[in-house]
């Protein structure tokens, strides 16, 4: 019963999506703009980098939260806080009050990460900031992070439930931006620096 707590709750907090309400408040939907992703990049692209970092935030706050409460009232169970995590991921991703269709959980993965371990979380992002910069892209950070943390956290607790869950996680992040790749391919995938640029202009 505590195990399907944490899938439940973590589904749905995960699925209280900023970019929607927030676009929706505007008077549109955020799917029908930008990149046609319901998460802070697009939100950033659409709206604003202010916006986008209102939005960044709240998701990575749901995630810490459901994982960080995962952890702290169920510790006998040593995969409590990644399934709680990865649920409320999965909930961001696959809304049900969005007819499934919701961001791509990028933020949401930092929430899990910092939750788990706030000094892992730095040095992840420290990395994934060098990644996105070096590439130019934010679309290339959840794939790479999410694979990156399910490495570490096999390392670090040898704890094989978790980290399957996280492996599980980590293709479903991948194969959601599929569709980001093939635009990095095709040289029509919007790059970070564009959100200086807008700004200037």
């Amino acid at each position: 019963m505590r195990i399907l707590l944490c899938v439940i709750v973590g589904y749905l907090v995960g699925s209280i999506n900023p970019a929607y309400i927030i676009s929706k408040i505007k008077g549109f939907d955020i799917r029908e703009k930008g990149t046609g992703n319901a998460g802070a990049s697009n939100v950033a692209i659409v709206l604003g980098k202010k916006a986008g970092v209102l939005t960044a935030l709240f998701d990575i706050l749901k995630a810490f939260a459901v994982t960080f409460t995962a952890l702290k009232l169920l510790p006998d169970v040593g995969f409590a806080g990644v399934l709680a995590g990865c649920s409320c991921i999965m909930g961001h991703i696959f809304p049900f009050l969005m007819g499934f269709k919701g961001g791509k959980g990028l933020a949401c993965i930092g929430g899990m990460v910092l939750a788990y371990n706030p000094l892992v979380f730095l040095i992840l992002l420290s990395a994934e900031l060098i990644i996105a910069f070096t590439a130019d892209y934010i679309s290339v950070v959840a794939p790479t992070g999410s694979v990156i943390f399910t490495a570490v956290y096999f390392f670090l607790t040898r704890e094989i439930t978790g980290t399957l869950i996280l492996c599980v996680t980590a293709t479903v992040i991948v194969i959601k931006h599929i569709p980001n790749f093939r635009r990095i391919k095709q040289g029509t995938e919007t790059h970070l620096s564009f959100l200086w640029k807008k700004e200037k202009q």
